[in-house]
């Protein structure tokens, strides 16, 4: 353990912790007055479960990502994809609905999500297919990998959780467009109008889309000016989310002091976690913590530049995307910039699949660094005659 230590990127790792140790504060401060009123639990009932996620998702990480070499996933990625596609088609005999959406599994002590996992599934899946087949001579040879992200994220979306099937679409697309494909391949053009297909229409459907889902979900389209509809399901949220971030100013009001986590705004804990952040600690603080997730995903794609192959350059890569496409999706919709579809912040809201899933593809990526450093031998020093 002691070189792998050695040869990893402990930044990123200390960027995580810091984060982690951030999140589960800021989940015991929005989550305990509502575990009270709401729930009638403990006020540290959500508090200790998400302790317990992510401690378990780190002795994971320790004992077991970080030590397996990327390459073993070269042969595991069929069975993992076909897995992930059997859970998700399992959820509409089996699943459960909360919040007029099908995406979680009862298990009685926890509930499993996975379309949280089918995001891992994917990355790792595109990325060891194209480590193997980039010189591949077979004409559109992307079309497997194509069919079964678009099988995956269909199934998401008919749930439907528009917020996470549009992120693995993106997340798919900009992939896609990071492969290195040879500059005089003709079958280049046709990925990359593939690829742009895909991506209007993921666009399309966040804009015209209403009318393929369910009422809880097209309600969300409708986001500009959310305080003209305060007493509306479609404005009410995102309004006392502003109006808690109003509240914060540049000290904020004091750690546990919030007023919105009154019951003024539902699952605060939650999709809406930053706008408690921004009203208790401060934008100050605030931006210190949004600095931080900058910093990480320099660390990623830093990684991902300089990783020994491809493999594990398009791991971290789809890491950094990952994360970067939860930021900015959950920021905007908390600012109405764009439609509110339910995405929470990675490592900083509760939720146990997302977290687990997160703090795996940090680990993958952290082995990824492992195996780029392994190779190099430290410069010794000229000796002088």
């Amino acid at each position: 353990m002691k070189n792998l230590f050695k040869r990893m990127d402990i930044p990123l790792l200390v960027c995580t912790i810091i984060i982690c140790i951030v999140g589960l504060v800021m989940v015991f401060s929005a989550s305990n007055i509502s575990s009270v009123l709401q729930y009638k639990v403990s006020s540290y009932y959500f508090f200790k479960k998400q302790a317990i996620v992510m401690a378990a998702a780190f002795i994971a990480g320790f004992l077991f990502l970080i030590r397996i070499p990327i390459s073993k996933y070269q042969h595991l990625k069929s069975i993992m994809m076909l897995g992930i596609i059997a859970l998700l088609g399992g959820l509409f005999a089996y699943g459960t609905v909360t919040n007029s959406v099908l995406s979680w599994y009862n298990l009685g002590l926890f509930k499993l999500q996975p379309s949280e996992f089918a995001k891992s599934v994917v990355i790792v899946y595109l990325a060891c297919y194209f480590g193997k087949n980039i010189n591949c001579d077979r004409r559109f040879f992307f079309i497997r990998p194509i069919i079964a992200c678009a099988i995956v994220a269909g199934l998401i979306f008919i749930q439907p959780d528009l917020g996470t099937a549009a992120i693995i679409g993106l997340v798919v697309f900009f992939m896609f467009m990071g492969v290195p494909f040879s500059k005089n391949d003709r079958d280049v053009k046709i990925c990359k109008i593939l690829g742009t297909a895909m991506i209007l229409v993921v666009m399309g459907v966040m804009v015209f889309g209403g009318e393929l889902l369910n009422k809880e979900q097209a309600s969300r389209l409708v986001y500009k000016e959310p305080c003209t509809r305060y007493l509306e399901k479609t404005g009410y949220q995102v309004c006392n989310g502003m109006i808690a971030m109003n509240n914060g100013g540049l000290f904020g009001v004091g750690l546990g002091n919030s007023t919105q986590k009154y019951l003024y705004l539902p699952e605060a804990h939650t999709d809406f976690i930053f706008p408690i952040i921004v009203e208790e600690l401060g934008s100050l603080v605030s931006t210190c913590i949004i600095i931080v997730y900058i910093y990480m995903l320099f660390r990623i794609l830093r990684i991902a530049k300089r990783a020994k192959d491809l493999t594990g350059s398009l791991i971290a890569y789809g890491t950094f995307l990952t994360i970067l496409l939860h930021l900015i999706v959950n920021f905007g919709g908390i600012l109405a910039l764009i439609p509110l579809t339910g995405v929470p912040v990675p490592l900083l809201s509760y939720g146990g699949s997302i977290t687990i899933n997160t703090i795996g593809m940090i680990f993958l990526t952290l082995r990824v660094s492992i195996e780029s450093n392994q190779n190099k031998k430290p410069v010794k020093a000229k000796s002088k005659a």
